[in-house]
């Protein structure tokens, strides 16, 4: 079985871009049902989330809806739209969406709710106004945190759209569903290589944006640079060269303690 895999993987005519059921196209056709679903859920629970967080107002009610939704079978609501609306893409979409949406929205509104009260304050007090507030203080601020929502919500999309396949579509769920059905178990477990592949290269992507957008001053980077040499040598340097005064002194009586006249006997 084995070199069944190894056969499979290295096999030219599975990675040339005109093979439709290539792993190039199907990478493709996976990263695109992936990114729609990622940019609708975006779209929805981020500016919802940025809302909530910054007025703390229905945060109760928006945060145990989605967490609601991450205890929905996904594929339940793939069959469920698919009795309503028919075999499409719509189906899958919505189900991704409904996937993507509590780890979007819960992220951004416990980073926005992070920021320090005494640096929104400070904001306020300084007289700017409340979506500047939003923008220019929580936000940069709360950056991390949303990232990591945004990176969480990406691999349960990308894993979870191998779906496509069991409503008729494409992606990388073809090699999972077709090889079940035809008992070929190298191409099952070629594709779901593939798939841990590209899952693992969306995380470092999301990685490599976060490290870009995020200032290094908010997730800890600028205190893990190189530190600047001490200045203690020349501290000491220059206090020997500084005269001890305190030898010199003088007392009371006008004479140095170390040049007191001794006493003969």
């Amino acid at each position: 079985m084995n070199d069944g895999i190894l056969s499979f993987l290295l096999d030219g005519t599975n990675w040339q871009p005109g093979n439709n059921d290539g792993f190039v196209n199907r990478t493709i056709e996976h990263l695109g049902y992936s990114a729609t679903a990622l940019v609708i859920a975006f779209v929805v629970a981020f500016p919802l989330g940025l809302l909530i967080g910054h007025t703390n107002r229905g945060a109760f009610l928006a945060i145990n809806l989605g967490n609601a939704g991450r205890a929905l079978p996904t594929l339940g609501v793939v069959m469920l739209v698919l009795a309503i609306v028919g075999v499409g893409l719509t189906p899958v979409t919505v189900a991704l969406v409904v996937l993507a949406i509590p780890p979007i929205l819960t992220t951004t509104y416990a980073g926005m709710r992070a920021v320090s009260g005494a640096t929104v304050d400070a904001a306020r007090g300084v007289g700017m106004k409340e979506w500047q507030i939003v923008f220019q203080v929580e936000l940069p601020n709360a950056w991390p945190i949303v990232f990591g929502g945004l990176r969480n919500a990406a691999l349960q999309v990308v894993s979870t759209a191998t779906l496509a396949a069991y409503v008729g579509l494409g992606g990388l769920g073809r090699y999972l569903f077709d090889g079940l059905a035809l008992r070929d178990y190298p191409r099952v477990v070629a594709g779901a290589i593939v798939l841990a592949v590209l899952a693992v290269v969306v995380d470092l992507v999301f990685s490599l944006v976060q490290r870009l957008v995020v200032s290094p001053g908010v997730d800890g980077r600028a205190s893990r640079g190189p530190r600047r040499g001490s200045n203690a040598p020349a501290a000491l340097t220059a206090s020997e060269d500084v005269p001890d005064v305190a030898d010199d002194a003088p007392t009371p009586g006008g004479v140095g303690m170390d040049k007191a006249p001794r006493k003969s006997l």
